[in-house]
């Protein structure tokens, strides 16, 4: 149906643009949830949204999750489905000030940004660009992430629920919507109120076109804190113990090749996101990513051995090592339910594509609420390359992902 479509895209594209320009950078050490004011921005402004759309028990609550209800089209008897993405984005990158650009009619090679004229974007460095030829595609100006990850999600779900508004013959369940803060820092469902969810439900918080995740990794978050001495540098032999240096050569003795940078497919990795400290105190922060748990308890192994061994070969310096589990692989409780997968599938051929499922190389708030009691695959959004500033998104997949989502829910309905 050409209206339905152009009025997906439409509204996919304008709405992401719309969300993009709002900074939700979520913050990791403030010690709050949120973990930054601008996704109460966000939160805010979708809430007036779907006031206007006509959804049902519209609030944001205590703890900035917004939820909506979209009833069952008129003689639809199906259990309810939920909708769910991410408010906020990547701290990797900032998301102060981002200004969209729109690179029309794509045909191949660079992309430039004026604001980073050495910055650049390229088949050779994302080559999901070569099945966009003749697409829009949608950038950032160079200073800044995009914020696909995961405002095209949110976009593309907004769209769906356009869609079922503008056109009232698309049958569709009852429908839950939440967007949740915090889910790049793992936060993601801490408050989540599950008695607002459905018996289902699906992030859109996926990558490129046709692809349905249903396995994530399992991961850990691991702090090593060390515990020196500081005493006069002039004075210190036999006296001093640098937690700093010490952090420093603890870091360096791990196996390069256990790294994100030398890893792929269903490798695993441990992943230093943090170094920082001086003489009396240091701390490496850890996260440690792997398709197979037995492989994260051998690199959480490795870690507590080598504290071990750094007491002894420091008489007097104090290293401990603290584990958090973030989330598992969700494959495990999605076996259990592969009729929610398969129903996806088909509507990924219903809309002309192929699907593709792959391992998530990373992790989505569906995989905590598939453990939850809610079986929770992911979507794709057309995000690509995130948390980079040479994110970015093609407005035709975009359209794709809505149509992938008003398929789906259909699918719901016909048993």
């Amino acid at each position: 149906m050409k209206g339905r479509d152009d009025l997906l895209l439409r509204e996919a594209r304008e709405r992401f643009l719309r969300y993009v320009r709002v900074d939700t950078r979520s913050d990791p050490e403030s010690g709050a949830h949120p973990s930054s004011d601008g996704q109460w921005d966000l939160a805010g402004l979708l809430a007036e949204e779907l006031d206007v759309l006509g959804l049902e028990g519209v609030e944001v609550d205590g703890g900035c999750y917004l939820y909506a209800r979209l009833p069952a089209a008129g003689g639809v008897e199906a259990p309810a489905l939920c909708l769910c993405a991410h408010l906020d984005t990547s701290p990797s990158e900032s998301g102060e000030g981002v200004t969209p650009l729109l690179h029309e009619q794509y045909q191949g090679g660079p992309i430039h940004f004026p604001d980073d004229p050495e910055l650049i974007l390229n088949p050779e460095l994302s080559p999901e660009l070569n099945a966009c030829i003749g697409h829009t595609i949608i950038t950032a100006s160079g200073r800044t992430l995009l914020g696909a990850d995961d405002k095209a999600g949110i976009a593309e779900i907004m769209a769906a629920l356009s869609a079922f508004r503008r056109f009232d013959e698309l049958p569709h369940p009852e429908l839950r919507i939440v967007f949740t803060p915090d889910e790049e820092i793992g936060q993601g469902t801490r408050g989540i109120d599950l008695e607002r969810l459905a018996p289902v439900g699906y992030t859109v918080d996926g990558g490129d076109m046709g692809v349905i995740e249903e396995e994530c990794f399992t991961a850990h978050e691991v702090r090593v804190l060390f515990t020196g001495r500081n005493v006069h540098p002039g004075y210190a032999k036999d006296r001093m113990i640098n937690a700093g240096a010490a952090a420093a050569r603890f870091a360096a003795s791990l196996p390069e090749h256990d790294t994100p940078e030398h890893a792929e497919d269903r490798e695993g990795f441990s992943h230093l996101t943090g170094l920082e400290g001086q003489e009396n105190e240091a701390r490496l922060t850890y996260i440690l990513r792997d398709f197979d748990e037995e492989n994260n308890r051998k690199r959480v192994a490795l870690l507590e051995g080598l504290a071990g061994l750094f007491q002894r070969r420091y008489p007097g310096l104090i290293v401990r090592v603290d584990v958090l589990e973030q989330y598992r692989n969700m494959k495990e409780a999605l076996a259990l339910h592969p009729d929610v997968v398969a129903r996806a599938e088909r509507a990924v051929k219903a809309v002309g594509l192929q699907p593709v499922k792959k391992p998530i190389r990373g992790g989505t708030d569906g995989a905590r609420l598939s453990f939850m009691g809610m079986p929770c695959p992911n979507l794709f959004s057309g995000a690509m390359l995130p948390h980079s500033r040479t994110e970015w998104v093609s407005e035709t997949v975009m359209q794709k992902a809505s149509e992938t989502i008003v398929r789906l829910c259909g699918l719901w309905c016909s048993g």
